[in-house]
């Protein structure tokens, strides 16, 4: 997938058919819920997995069974199209 900067306006409306990320201080975020601690961190393994072999990789925290996650690319200073692709496989491993 090529890289590219989203505009803002693009965001919006690529979160708006998102299932639960918003478009929050410039990045993308998400809130995900597990059954257990360790649901979560075998959710976090799997994405793990996936964003090394993208090199591409979340700002994100584990308290219990919850993990929030921000998104952004750093090198470019903004949400790119690989933040999407990251969002879309968070969401496609969560269950």
């Amino acid at each position: 997938m090529e890289r590219r900067v989203l505009s803002d306006i693009e965001v919006i409306e690529i979160v708006d058919s998102l299932d639960d990320w918003e478009f929050r201080d410039g990045k993308l975020y998400k809130l995900f819920k597990f059954a257990s601690f360790a649901e979560a961190i075998g959710w976090m393994v799997a994405v793990a997995i996936y964003a090394d072999k993208l090199d591409h990789h979340p700002d994100w925290s584990n308290v219990y069974n919850r993990v929030e996650v921000e998104l952004i690319t750093h090198d470019l200073g903004a949400v790119s199209t690989w933040d999407i692709e990251l969002a879309k496989k968070m969401d496609a491993l969560s269950w």
